[in-house]
């Protein structure tokens, strides 16, 4: 079965969001019991987080600046990010818009904008480092800092329990 989804990953370039569901139902790519363990050892750090359908998170600062990644959930899906192509500083993006791109030995995911505004700051680390994305998604490998234009777009978003039941949704 391993085979059969690895050779699936690599024939496959559509988005994460696509692909997960078949993934996740072999049962063996997935552990929702460490899922649940890595977002409950960064409970510190993903108190405020709010996740989209796609697996990006935001974390809003006192600032109103906001920190953009990936969830552990996709980052486990991917692999070992070998890429990450993310748009400028100063590009504005609407709730959705796609904006960068990861790259994997597995698959490749485009990304998709949380919240709508314009970008303000990308990690860098990312150009030389790919894998922060996946050794610290909630930390180190974030993928870029937007303002944000439409803050009432944020109650769209799914705190981190609505999350994990909708994780849980996809993998049965």
């Amino acid at each position: 079965m391993a085979v059969v989804c690895t050779s699936l990953f690599r024939s496959l370039t559509a988005n994460l969001h696509t692909v997960l569901p078949l993934l996740s139902r072999s049962g063996q790519l997935f552990s929702t019991d460490a899922f649940r363990r890595t977002l409950v050892s960064s409970c510190r750090l993903s108190a405020a987080l709010k996740f989209t359908d796609k697996h990006e998170w935001i974390r809003v600062g006192d600032d109103g600046i906001g920190t953009v990644g990936i969830s552990h959930f996709a980052q486990e899906a991917l692999g070992d990010v070998v890429y990450c192509g993310l748009p400028d500083v100063g590009t504005h993006l609407a709730q959705q818009d796609e904006f960068g791109a990861l790259e994997s030995v597995k698959a490749a995911s485009e990304l998709y904008s949380p919240l709508t505004g314009e970008v303000v700051e990308v990690n860098s680390l990312l150009s030389d480092s790919p894998g922060l994305v996946n050794k610290s998604c909630y930390k180190d490998g974030w993928l870029l800092k937007m303002t944000i234009s439409k803050p009432s777009e944020l109650d769209t978003l799914m705190d981190e329990a609505s999350y994990e039941r909708y994780i849980r949704s996809i993998e049965d």
